[in-house]
């Protein structure tokens, strides 16, 4: 259960007029955030993504369900039970036993899934399998939604970033 934080900053986020992916990905960012403290790990940082995905999806984030070709059967299938449950559509039924023992292997796994490198590995990717134009007009998307103070400030670091790299 995702905390209440966690569901006001995804509801300051759909006010702002950000995208549904980004309102998630404060779900999939305290994913994240408990695997590093320890309270569990994941077997790989889809994993850990799918995860917060999920708890978005059940919290009522507009996230539908991928498309068929894109995941497994099983896995559309259990987003698209999410999904239903966030919009009211479905109640959700109360496994305690299938609860526990998800949460018993969860505990075993690594938690160097959720590394800065691992992270990192997963973003680049996730990037190489969209196009340049696709990228560029998320990028531009954001720019706008971004608001002139952070927008500043996201300026100012490229800028900073831009000299590194040429030295």
């Amino acid at each position: 259960m995702p905390r209440q934080e966690i569901i006001r900053k995804a509801k300051q986020d759909k006010r702002a007029g950000k995208s549904a992916s980004t309102q998630a990905g404060e779900f999939v960012k305290d994913e994240i955030d408990k695997i590093r403290k320890g309270k569990h790990g994941a077997r790989s940082t889809r994993q850990a993504i799918a995860i917060g995905l999920s708890e978005a999806r059940r919290a009522g984030v507009d996230l539908p369900p991928p498309r068929k070709g894109r995941t497994k059967k099983s896995t559309r299938r259990s987003a698209k039970y999410a999904y239903e449950v966030g919009q009211g559509k479905r109640t959700p039924k109360r496994r305690p036993r299938v609860s526990r023992a998800v949460e018993g292997v969860l505990k075993k796994e690594p938690r160097s899934t959720a590394s800065r490198s691992a992270l990192s590995k997963q973003g680049e990717r996730a990037a190489s399998r969209r196009t340049a134009a696709s990228r560029s007009a998320a990028a531009r998307k954001a720019s706008h939604t971004k608001g002139a103070k952070v927008r500043s400030a996201a300026a100012k670091k490229a800028a900073r970033t831009r000299t590194r790299r040429r030295s």
